[in-house]
């Protein structure tokens, strides 16, 4: 039987064709003995087999393209936070601080330096690694204090940061609208107050007692445009017992505003400013208040870029050529804008108006 007869016997028996089986030659049974023990079989032939084509499988694909997707909806979304992890901002640690509990021990690191741009307001700035708005506000637990029980001072915390909110991050009031919401949570029979706030408010110029910005952070619209929706916070409440039996809350708070011209020409510098407030939630059956409402104690602020000349009852930041020509600035003055470690200091800050400025250190 010939080589080719006998691979089409195989083929058949394989495929169950043909009738009953042959017996083979003796030739073709040699010829099988040979092929399975590999006598005479030259080197190399058939003894490649060719490796079996993988199926092609997609789902690496998908993978990959899912990944992808959801970078470049990451980047869309969170531009500054992905510019930090990836380094684009210089090397500046971008992780976030840790809520501020107690009184700082040192100031923030200095940064690379940079400068903002309108995609990165915080870039160079310590204030990177600050929280969002109202989340920078640490509020302590809530104890039993002086004539209210833990429920009530834990109210009291709520509204004193409700109050810090209103004030210093409310859009419509950054851009120069009516505090409304904050004048509902201060005591309507406190006289001197709602004497300062008529003035403070009204159309008139304010003077150093009345400017608004004692109490309320504004900005020309006309002038001034805010970078982004997000000002950085960093600051906490503390709270004990005052005079007859009062909760006394006390806010240090510093609040970073990313500020361009309204013109849009593409600059962009911070308005920093700090302030300390002291609020009194008093005993109604002792101090005339309304429910809901705090006494002012004090109120004061610390700000640089936001004006060194006569009050306005606004924010000034010193664009352009601005911030090379303020006669006011006081070179032998300097200060840090985010070195919390020291008690305001109104004497020596950077925001007393008509008193002039000290030089801050950066911005």
């Amino acid at each position: 039987m010939s080589d080719e007869e006998w691979e089409r016997f195989l083929r058949d028996a394989e495929a169950g064709a043909g009738s009953a089986p042959v017996e083979p030659s003796a030739r073709a049974r040699e010829t099988e003995r040979r092929l399975r023990d590999g006598a005479g079989r030259p080197e190399g032939w058939r003894t490649y087999t060719p490796a079996s084509p993988r199926p092609r499988s997609r789902t690496g694909w998908y993978v990959t393209g899912f990944v992808a997707a959801v970078a470049l909806l990451a980047v869309a979304l969170f531009p500054q936070q992905i510019v930090g992890w990836s380094g684009g901002d210089g090397g500046q640690d971008a992780t976030p601080l840790a809520a501020e509990t107690g009184p700082p021990q040192e100031a923030p690191e200095a940064g690379p330096g940079r400068r903002a741009t309108l995609a990165e307001p915080f870039r160079g700035s310590p204030a990177a690694r600050w929280a969002d708005g109202a989340a920078g506000i640490t509020v302590p637990d809530a104890k039993a204090t002086g004539w209210m029980d833990a429920a009530q001072v834990e109210q009291a915390l709520g509204r004193s940061r409700d109050f810090l909110v209103a004030a210093g991050l409310d859009p419509r009031v950054l851009r120069g609208a009516r505090p409304t919401e904050a004048i509902t949570l201060l005591n309507p029979h406190q006289k001197d107050v709602q004497q300062y706030l008529r003035a403070a408010l009204s159309a008139g110029t304010p003077t150093p007692d009345t400017d608004p910005l004692l109490l309320f952070s504004r900005f020309r619209p006309e002038r001034t445009r805010l970078v982004g929706d997000v000002v950085k916070t960093r600051g906490r409440l503390t709270y004990r017992e005052g005079k007859r039996g009062a909760v006394e809350v006390t806010a240090d708070v510093t609040f970073v505003y990313p500020v361009t011209p309204a013109d849009g020409d593409g600059e962009v510098i911070r308005t920093i400013v700090r302030r300390q407030i002291v609020m009194s939630w008093d005993d109604p059956d002792k101090v005339a208040t309304a429910p809901g409402t705090m006494t002012l104690l004090s109120y004061a602020l610390d700000m640089t870029n936001g004006g060194c000349d006569a009050p306005t009852g606004y924010f000034v930041p010193p664009f352009g050529r601005a911030a090379d020509d303020e006669g006011a600035t006081d070179a032998s003055r300097q200060v840090d804008p985010y070195d919390r470690t020291e008690p305001l200091d109104l004497s020596g800050g950077t925001g007393t108006a008509g008193d002039g400025c000290a030089t801050a250190t950066r911005s």
